[in-house]
């Protein structure tokens, strides 16, 4: 596979910047937060409790796909919500190697978890996200993993199922 790209995607709350700093660190890879690629505007507004609409999301997806694809050679990982197919279309389409892993779990501990954390995006946009959250297709690159395991215990499983081995590290 070569040194992993790595698109950690699912709603909010689900442990992104966690697994993805965790797979980046474990393989020495630079790690982006896709959050930081929003703008002031749709940070306001997801911050004001209202749901991003696709033309929101556009400017933000082509400004994750263009680190992705800056980062084909040497691998990197960067969490980004990817929600809908559409979305990792775009980003495959700036970066074909893209992997997804996928967090997913329960809506109630999803919530808890938005509620302890400072975060602009509020627990009250959860069902929105959920509502809008298509799972990863069958021809799409990647997999699913439950967010009960640690970050280290579902990089392990990632690892795993990606097929990557010390020679990918560093």
């Amino acid at each position: 596979m070569g040194h992993p790209l790595v698109v950690v995607m699912g709603i909010s709350g689900v442990g992104k910047s966690a697994v993805g700093h965790e797979l980046a660190d474990r393989f020495e890879l630079d790690y982006a937060d896709g959050d930081d690629f929003h703008s002031e505007a749709n940070i306001a507004k997801m911050s004001a409790g209202t749901p991003l609409t696709d033309e929101d999301r556009w400017p933000w997806l082509a400004d994750v796909g263009e680190w992705l694809h800056q980062h084909d050679a040497s691998g990197g990982v960067i969490s980004c919500s990817a929600l809908r197919r559409v979305y990792r279309d775009v980003l495959v389409g700036a970066a074909p190697r893209t992997t997804f892993l996928h967090l997913t779990g329960d809506h109630d501990l999803i919530k808890s978890r938005m509620e302890k954390r400072d975060h602009f995006m509020p627990a009250s946009l959860l069902e929105s996200q959920e509502q809008t959250l298509e799972p990863l297709q069958d021809d799409e690159s990647g997999w699913a993993f439950d967010i009960t395991p640690s970050p280290a215990e579902i990089v392990d499983e990632f690892v795993a199922r990606a097929g990557l081995s010390e020679e990918d590290i560093s």
